[in-house]
């Protein structure tokens, strides 16, 4: 059995090995810099630093060995006066002739920021032998977020972003940096990611603040742009079918879409329930459930998949242990 659970500082070496495989923006393949990521994480976690720098990191983990196959993120604001959440609208851009009696429509992109954002998830790595898993783990992974969210609301803003992928080159470039962002940077895509994790200064200062026709871009950028790419395809559609919806505006740096949603329209928040703990036996026509407790205490999290029936406080023995329940716990469970 799987579960998804908080991150601990000793989690390092097994969380740089999932690292490896994508050494995206948000988990990257730096031992010192995921060193930082899990002790901001449980900072996050025990509640000791204000609620908008909040990031949480969560592992998916065998409940028997421990061996960590997967994380995934949760930040409780994304988009602060220190560090704005970037994007790029996707506008269209209308002209007329009375002359030529022509009218054009243009696709067009326009800068923006966003300096009180709003949450964001992301970071949804699996190790490629655990993906397609009989047990569902990218699914187990990405949906515990949104429980994590219900049962601790209050810490979290009002809407949900999510920015998915594109389809990238064979090295992890972007074929959309390559032909905008380079040009007005003089940075690699690597180099600029890096960079904007720790300051943004150089996108306001640098890039082109006014609108930008995408007909300049070659047709292999202009088709890529706000579309996800193939391994990403799964993850757009779990989002949409939970209340997430594309948002017209994309990555500045690989034109990747953004996907948002109403924290309180998302399925998996808005039907979450609190339940007391029953040490009965569930009723065997019971569905799958998404169930999690904080079993220790604020800190703490532990999500599985259990099947029970909807509405019914009984858990099954396997998901009990897992959640570490005992008598008057209280766990939160939502039909998946």
């Amino acid at each position: 059995m799987f579960l998804v659970r908080e991150s601990q500082p000793g989690d390092l070496d097994q969380i740089l090995r999932v690292a490896e495989h994508l050494d995206s923006y948000n988990l990257p393949f730096d031992r010192s810099a995921i060193k930082e990521i899990l002790q901001a994480s449980h900072s996050s976690f025990a509640g000791q630093i204000p609620e908008k720098e909040r990031a949480f990191t969560f592992v998916v983990a065998n409940a028997d060995t421990g061996e960590v196959v997967g994380t995934s993120m949760l930040y409780a604001q994304h988009g602060t006066h220190s560090s704005p959440h970037v994007y790029l609208d996707v506008l269209q851009d209308e002209h007329y002739s009375e002359t030529l009696d022509k009218y054009m429509v243009h696709q067009a992109l326009l800068i923006g920021y966003n300096y009180n954002g709003p949450s964001e998830i992301g970071g949804l790595i699996l190790l490629p032998e655990y993906r397609g898993h009989a047990e569902s783990l990218g699914k187990l992974a990405s949906f515990a977020r949104f429980v994590y969210i219900a049962m601790n609301r209050s810490v979290f803003r009002d809407r949900v972003l999510s920015e998915l992928l594109p389809q990238l080159e064979d090295d992890g470039t972007s074929r959309m940096w390559k032909h905008f962002g380079k040009r007005f940077t003089g940075l690699t895509y690597r180099e600029a990611d890096r960079l904007s994790q720790h300051n943004k200064e150089f996108i306001k200062s640098l890039f082109p603040q006014g609108m930008i026709h995408t007909s300049l871009f070659p047709k292999e950028v202009r088709d890529e742009i706000g579309v996800v790419g193939e391994q990403t395809q799964g993850v757009q559609r779990m989002l949409r079918a939970i209340g997430f919806r594309y948002a017209n505006q994309i990555d500045p740096f690989d034109g990747g879409p953004h996907f948002i949603a109403k924290t309180d329209d998302i399925t998996l928040v808005s039907r979450a329930m609190e339940h007391g703990y029953d040490p009965g036996q569930p009723s065997a026509s019971g569905t799958r459930h998404l169930v999690a407790s904080s079993p220790e205490g604020p800190g703490t999290f532990r999500a599985c998949w259990a099947h029970k029936v909807t509405g019914e406080p009984a858990l099954p023995a396997d998901a009990v242990a897992t959640l570490g329940l005992s008598e008057a716990a209280r766990y939160w469970a939502v039909p998946v």
